[in-house]
């Protein structure tokens, strides 16, 4: 696909600069001047840009669609709800409770939900809340997590920028300019799957430590996982110094099983937080946990503040109530990983055939995708990856029908529409895309 094939799409995007900075609703969705996607539909496991090419997409809005675009089982319910109830009115409904219950069957640790409208603000309400039953201001996180876009969240490990030769660590540095320097003054950055680095933190700060936030399957850098022993280790350590564990379960939760990813590890949070695949596309979330901490939030002086005009809407509450009965009642998440999983087995193929060493990480349903000898344990191993390599490959993909992030960080997800893909056209591709990729790199100066 060249710029002449976009023609649509690259006035939308020089008209859309007269209106949003870089010409987009999220910076993100900005890939350049002749990149830039504009999408005119979607269904089941395709999408189709505004000049009318269609791709397989694996990128799925980053991780929400778990059974497919424009699922009729769930759009079905909302339509219902929305012709017959409405969309939102300032009150409760019986949904709230209807899909806490639906939360509750399929996550042994959750007593009690509040809802949100986002990722982002799930992980500040269960900070704000840990923060308060704790009494404590320190919050932990750990390198390569992705926890929403408010400032003290902002702060990462400048993994890029690192020269890992000469510097011991990644600076901490802000996502940008904005964010003020006193939104730091609480957090705490600790690398994946070091023990000693964690037994160092609690060591030094250990009594203020409100609560550490983890994805144990990291959603942004490649699904890169904590192993068994680090999350064990973890839920002791919290336990002795009273901190509370905060599992961030936006991407992998209802999509990796139908517990998240407690049920895979078998180690359990405090508080977890939820959204993406709940809602199949619609915006909802949550967070919650054991009823004690929960009970935190309520009126006065003691009490921890959480609302939200649009919280708990009608049209988002519909959707997860759908979405998660599905999950829930059929085998929607085993179709899920069946196909995850002959997915990687026909990449394998092509990689070995170009002599690529890789490697895959995390669970079928979310694998990302790592172009050297060994599985990456933590962000900074996935600096020694071959992300240029991964990047061309993923562009050519997209120029002949397959959409995914075209940095190695972002997982490949997959729906249950997926069980419908052509899998040796999608080799076939592959193969096309990488023969492609590896000429030019190797053409690309030292």
């Amino acid at each position: 696909m060249n710029n002449q094939d976009k023609t649509i799409s690259n006035k939308l995007l020089k008209s859309a600069h007269t209106h949003m900075p870089m010409g987009v609703a999220d910076s993100y969705r900005y890939w350049g001047e002749e990149k830039t996607v504009f999408v005119k539909s979607t269904q089941g496991c395709k999408i189709t840009d505004c000049d009318d090419h269609e791709f397989v997409d694996f990128r799925l809005a980053y991780g929400p669609i778990i059974l497919g675009y424009r699922d009729t089982r769930v759009d079905s319910e909302v339509i219902k709800t929305i012709t017959e109830c409405g969309t939102i009115s300032g009150f409760s409904t019986a949904l709230d409770s209807d899909v806490v219950s639906l939360m509750k069957d399929l996550c042994p640790q959750i007593e009690k939900v509040r809802f949100a409208n986002s990722g982002t603000e799930a992980v500040l309400g269960a900070v704000r809340t840990a923060r308060g039953y704790t009494n404590r201001n320190k919050i932990v996180v750990v390198e390569g997590g992705f926890h929403g876009l408010y400032d003290e969240m902002m702060w990462k490990s400048d993994v890029d920028n690192w020269d890992n030769e000469q510097q011991e660590a990644p600076e901490i540095a802000a996502f940008g300019i904005g964010i003020p320097e006193s939104s730091r003054e609480h957090l705490e950055t600790v690398p994946l799957n070091d023990l000693d680095a964690l037994k160092q933190v609690f060591e030094r700060v250990g009594e203020d430590i409100a609560a550490i936030v983890i994805e144990p399957i990291m959603g942004n850098c490649g699904s890169i996982a904590a192993t068994q022993e680090y999350m064990k280790a973890l839920r002791d350590m919290c336990d002795q110094s009273q901190t509370l564990l905060i599992m961030d379960e936006v991407k992998t939760g209802f999509r990796v099983a139908k517990g998240g990813v407690q049920e895979l590890y078998g180690v359990y949070a405090d508080l977890t937080t939820f959204a993406k695949a709940m809602g199949n596309g619609y915006p909802v979330a949550a967070f919650g946990g054991k009823a004690a901490i929960m009970d935190k939030i309520r009126f006065g002086k003691d009490g921890v503040t959480h609302g939200g005009t649009y919280t708990a809407n009608m049209i988002a509450l519909s959707a997860a109530k759908a979405t998660l009965t599905l999950i829930r009642d059929t085998d929607a998440l085993e179709t899920v990983n069946t196909t995850g999983k002959a997915i990687q087995e026909r990449l394998s193929r092509v990689f070995s055939h170009y002599n690529i060493p890789h490697q895959f990480a995390g669970p079928d349903s979310m694998f990302g995708i790592h172009f050297g000898e060994f599985v990456p344990q933590n962000y900074r191993d996935w600096k020694q990856t071959d992300s240029v390599l991964y990047t061309e490959f993923a562009f050519n993909l997209i120029n002949n029908g397959v959409m995914l992030e075209p940095d190695s960080r972002e997982p490949w997800f997959i729906c249950e529409a997926h069980n419908t893909v052509d899998l040796d056209w999608l080799e076939s591709m592959a193969m096309s895309a990488m023969a492609e990729a590896l000429e030019t790199v190797a053409l690309e100066p030292i």
